[in-house]
């Protein structure tokens, strides 16, 4: 007994430690649930009520204090008005942790009624209770069909229609299931095994955190989910009051996706969740708005949307000046012979490789080790070389060769690659041009370093030192830094293109279709629309294969998932493989993952891996198999890693007459059919590792005599999580099965990350063709391996939200400064802000250079004023002090002309409401600057009422949003150009992260202040030049932003796709698709019909009239 055993024996391991702490929580909801069941429906529902009149009641004096200090803070000062705003933060958390221990404390309770109606509506074909308004309106909206009213009576129906298909409830919670609600509830994750229920598990914490009417959002993986899980479980909820919708079901920016976000539960998917921030962070009006706060979060398939899909960002861009201007198409030609070289070099290499290392000489096998070295340096991929290294003894010795030129930091490392035209690095992908290289694409070009970065460092200290004016020594550094943007774009272009050609394949890592190139997820075989590779990238592989090149676009908004989802109060998620992330979980969303044991004990069967030498000898072993076990009455899964694969053994299995089913690209659609029939005897059924998540197995009798499902995996996938993932399609509820995998020494993880010792052993041993090695050993060393690629990709993942993170501290400050523009919230107390610091960079700038007259004419430019103290003030003050009463003088002289232009308004406005009130709601103010003409819409009423602080208020509202979006835009594109430029750094020896974290700041503290003097300047200058009552004009209602013009894209980050293998796709999107749904005509009650609520009138005067 190891050292860990013994310690795990006196105290217990995590799991053990978690049941520990969550049980007590099980036999509270057990001891109350006889109490709740015995309770009758109606009063089953009174219950429900009470627990949320508890919530409220716990909150109610935070809540009245929140709205009494919201109600006075225009009779406040506007200096004074910080310290009350700050106050109703902290009101407003402390109302979410009365909140937090409020739920707790009526846990047992909630969950309660929440099983208690499962088992009602399971045992019951129809339940009766005294109709309220909520069930009236249910009964009369045509899209639900599991409730209508008789009389004073509402009866709720056991069967409804979810997903197109009509359901029968028939489901009640376990005990497992239990512990599951209370670790969702706690804000964790639930690890819980195929067939678990895990959507009937989300019931428990979605009810009990809805009663606060604070949101609860249920994210699933696609929009077919949604909308399916929201009418499946929506009747649970509402048979308590409360509202349900999924805003997949919703046109962005539209009234119901508002509706849908203000209900108690909404269902939705990670991007449109997230788009909809973006979006609501572009809005130009309130009515634009769409989501409210984000309170609490449960993630179905957490480990897709938090792990795969988070480090993805989602991006609305639009078109940008010039964006045209691309030289994919003018260099591809080059880079293709530049690739078409380098592979003759290679085939070359290869044949003089097999020819020395033969010879009995020491030096002839030297020369042939390199030239294989060489080799595999300059196309890695190529199959002639990948069938050599299965030859015995060859790859130890390839490793042996590499060890020797990687040792002493690379020093004798140009020796093996100085012959190449570039360098392949296939475990981090990456592609370095060698000076042959260069020099081939170089040609006929005049500048010899055409493709080469000048050292801007060393040419700028070359000018400094030239005996020339001030002005020409400006000149020369301008076409130094000209010349290195234009090469710097030029050289990232030939390597984008380079990348194109040699690391992505046509058919495997995407697919042309409709002239477009459309990327393949590699896990599920899906084409996944309106994905692109970022940094250029998806541009390469267009002009690679000659379609059109899409024009370059700017990025206007966007957040990575991992940023958007730790913005919620708390937050939940649930899936069948994250244990093996929980290291990453627990780094970046501080989610602890917990293990749920199984409802029955798992009696799958999982054997040893099965080694073989080259992956033709696997795949002929796994055909046998799968023979084997459908004469044997067991149907198969057959896990690939990639449609390629699925489509090599179908054939494979149709040489030898074997039926069977393919899930791929092509019959994604038809993925929930082809899995129902998985589980019956004799069927064999490939696909990709992670296809049909999300959809059970269920097997007969007969198949569960048999032996159940069999799963064969015939490749190691980089992620453990995966192979967990075809590893739990089988085993369901306790169902028989087996598992095994087919590993080969020619599979990516075994060539690129396998043991040396391994490949030796198997030489050692005289493996001959067709034998297999199968042992634990052998299979920990590959989870051992796989857990390094693991480690190596969160690294990655880490270092790219270390890039977003930049951003989103910059985000934060700007969507705060907008939202209280929008609203009109706290703008005066950011004005006052904008005042005191560009009063302080002001002062800073003169004091650095003690000029008086530079202040005199900044202080002009910005606040239209004199400076308030003289030059020897100046020159013998304090900073701060002068700071404060520039601020001071500035801030006095705002509030001067703020009243003077509410005196100049406040006559036409009382004339024109007063002759035209009832003509006009809404009128246009013009206000100038001196440079522009803005003209402001305000509500006539309002401006009339408030003797015309509205007109201030909007005309400051408006001027806010004007700028920010304008200076905020362009801090986006030169974000973008950072992010590019500073990849150059690496070349240099240099962070490129550091880099780009110093000139962020210093960016973002350029655009902040240019933000504040542009804003300032205007505001400070604002009068009405036209004050004539005739000329006021009528503003047009305002209509609702139209964001269909704006590209919404989530960029298939090129670094993390590169750098992870194909484990970068892996459980994206992975559940089950959209199936084709059974067309269905709601029926509508004619105009002069009873109305379905029971109210008694026609349809067309009570519910008909709302929808009218």
């Amino acid at each position: 007994m190891g050292f860990i055993d013994i310690i795990t024996k006196l105290f217990g391991n995590k799991s053990q430690k978690d049941m520990k702490a969550i049980m007590p929580y099980v036999e509270q909801v057990k001891a109350v649930y006889n109490q709740i069941d015995g309770l009758s429906d109606d009063e089953l529902r009174d219950k429900s009520a009470a627990l949320m009149s508890r919530l409220q009641e716990a909150v109610a004096d935070k809540k009245s204090r929140i709205l009494a200090l919201k109600s006075n803070i225009e009779t406040i000062e506007i200096d004074q008005r910080e310290k009350v705003y700050n106050e109703i933060d902290h009101l407003e958390k402390e109302v979410l942790d009365i909140y937090d221990k409020t739920l707790m404390n009526i846990l047992p309770e909630a969950f309660a009624i929440v099983k208690s109606t499962a088992r009602r509506f399971t045992e019951n074909e129809s339940i009766v209770v005294r109709a309220t308004q909520m069930d009236r309106d249910l009964a009369a909206d045509t899209r639900f069909d599991f409730v209508e009213i008789e009389g004073d009576k509402a009866i709720y129906h056991n069967s409804w229609t979810a997903g197109g298909n009509e359901v029968i409830w028939d489901m009640v919670h376990y005990d497992v299931q239990l512990i599951g609600g209370i670790v969702l509830h706690e804000g964790k994750i639930a690890e819980m095994a195929t067939g678990e229920g895990k959507t009937l598990v989300a019931t428990l914490p979605v009810f009990l955190n809805a009663l606060t009417h604070e949101g609860v959002h249920v994210v699933t993986v696609n929009d077919y989910l949604a909308k399916r899980d929201s009418e499946w479980m929506g009747p649970l909820y509402m048979f308590h009051g409360l509202t349900v919708d999924c805003i997949d079901k919703h046109k962005p920016n539209s009234d119901e996706r508002r509706k849908a976000y203000a209900a108690d539960i909404t269902f939705g998917t990670n991007n449109e969740f997230g788009f909809d921030y973006l979006r609501d962070n572009m809005a130009t009006s309130p009515m634009d708005l769409v989501q409210r706060g984000h309170n609490y979060a449960i993630v179905d398939e957490v480990d897709s949307v938090l792990i795969d899909d988070a480090r993805t960002p989602l991006i609305i861009s639009g078109p940008v000046p010039k964006g045209d201007d691309q030289m994919y198409d003018e260099y591809k030609h080059r880079v293709e012979l530049l690739v078409r070289t380098q592979n003759t070099l290679v085939t070359k290499l290869l044949v003089e490789a097999k020819a020395k290392m033969a010879s009995a000489d020491d030096k002839e096998r030297e020369a042939g080790e390199l030239a294989l070295f060489r080799a595999y340096k300059g196309m890695p991929k190529s199959k002639a070389l990948i069938k050599y290294l299965s030859e015995p003894g060859v790859k130890v010795r390839l490793q042996k060769t590499e060890n020797f030129y990687m040792q002493e930091n690379e020093k004798h490392m140009h020796v093996a690659t100085d012959e190449l035209y570039f360098v392949i690095d296939e475990r981090h992908k990456t592609i370095e041009l060698t000076d042959k290289g260069i020099d081939t694409l170089t040609g006929n070009t005049d500048d010899p370093k055409f493709f080469v970065l000048p050292d801007v460092g060393s040419e700028v200290a070359d000018i400094e030192k030239m005996e020339i004016s001030a002005g020409e020594k400006q000149q020369k550094k301008d076409e130094v830094l000209a010349n290195y943007s234009i090469k710097s774009e030029r050289v990232h272009t030939v390597h984008q293109l380079l990348k194109a050609y040699t690391l992505f394949e046509k058919d495997v890592d995407y697919i042309i279709d409709d002239n477009h190139v459309k990327i393949v997820d590699e896990q599920t075989g899906r084409v996944m629309d309106g994905r692109r590779w970022s940094d250029g990238l998806h541009q390469a592989v267009e002009a690679k294969e000659n379609v059109k090149v899409e024009k370059a676009t700017q990025t206007f908004a966007t957040i990575t998932l991992q940023n958007y989802f730790r913005m919620y109060h708390k937050l939940s998620g649930m899936t069948g493989t994250a244990e093996t992330e929980a290291g990453e979980f627990w780094n970046i969303y501080k989610l602890d993952v917990v293990i749920i044991p199984t409802n029955r004990t798992i009696a799958r069967l999982d054997m040893n891996d099965r080694i073989y030498r080259t992956k033709r000898e696997k795949y002929n072993a796994v055909i046998e198999e799968v023979a084997q076990l459908v004469a044997a009455g067991r149907p198969v899964l057959v896990g690939t890693t990639s449609v390629e694969i699925s489509e090599l053994l179908s054939r494979m299995l149709t040489l030898r007459k074997i039926k069977h089913n393919v899930l791929n690209a092509k019959l994604h659609q038809h993925e929930a059919m082809v899995v129902a029939e998985a589980g019956r005897p004799g069927v064999v059924t490939i696909a990709t590792n992670m296809a049909g998540r999300g959809t059970d197995i269920k097997l007969t009798k007969d198949v569960k005599d048999a032996g159940g499902l069999a799963i064969i995996g015939t490749e190691r996938h980089e992620s453990r999580r995966v192979d967990r993932q075809l590893r739990g399609r089988a085993g369901r509820q306790g169902d028989p099965g087996s598992s095994v995998f087919y590993v080969s020494m020619e599979d990516d993880l075994m060539r690129m990350f396998g043991s040396e010792r391994l490949a030796g052993l198997m030489d050692k041993l005289g493996f001959k063709e067709g034998d297999m090695i199968e042992h634990s050993m052998i299979s920990n060393s590959i989870e051992r391996a796989q857990k390094k690629v693991e480690e190596n990709n969160f690294g990655i993942r880490k270092r790219l939200i270390e890039y977003d993170d930049v951003m989103n501290q910059q985000r934060n400050v700007i969507y705060a400064k907008r939202h209280h523009a929008l609203m009109g919230e706290r703008i005066g107390v950011d004005i006052t802000n904008m005042i005191y610091d560009t009063a302080d960079a002001l002062i800073a700038e003169a004091r650095a250079m003690m000029d008086y007259e530079a202040l005199q004419l900044d202080v002009m430019q910005v606040f239209a004023m004199e400076v308030p103290f003289t030059e020897d003030a100046f020159r013998a003050g304090r900073e701060n002090a002068l700071a404060d009463q520039l601020a001071e003088a500035a801030l006095d002289t705002f509030k001067r002309r703020m009243e003077t232009l509410q005196k100049v308004a406040y006559p036409v406005i009382k004339k024109v409401y007063e002759e035209r009130g009832a003509m006009y709601e809404n009128i246009l103010i013009p206000i100038t600057d001196g440079k522009k003409v803005y003209n402001i819409a305000v509500n006539l009423k309002a401006a009339y009422d408030t003797e015309c602080k509205e007109i201030i208020r909007e005309f400051e509202k408006r001027m806010v949003l004007y700028v920010i979006d304008d200076e905020w835009k362009d801090h986006l594109r030169q974000l973008d150009e950072l992010k590019q430029s500073v990849q150059n750094a690496s070349y240099e020896q240099k962070d490129p992260l550091l880099i780009y974290k110093l000139e962020s700041f210093n960016i973002f503290k350029q655009m902040l202040d240019a933000f504040n003097r542009r804003t300032i300047s205007i505001l400070f200058r604002g009068q009405i030049p036209n004050r004539d009552p005739e000329e006021v004009r009528q503003a047009h209602t305002q209509q609702r932003h139209d964001y269909s013009r704006y590209r919404t894209q989530k960029d298939a980050v090129a670094q993390a796709a590169q750098a992870s293998g194909h484990a970068a796709a892996a459980g994206r999107d992975t559940r089950e698709q959209q199936r084709p749904e059974p067309l269905r005509v709601e029926k509508k009650p004619r105009p002069n019909d009873p109305c379905p609520c029971g109210s008694g009138k026609k349809y067309k005067q009570c519910h008909g009239k709302m929808e009218a």
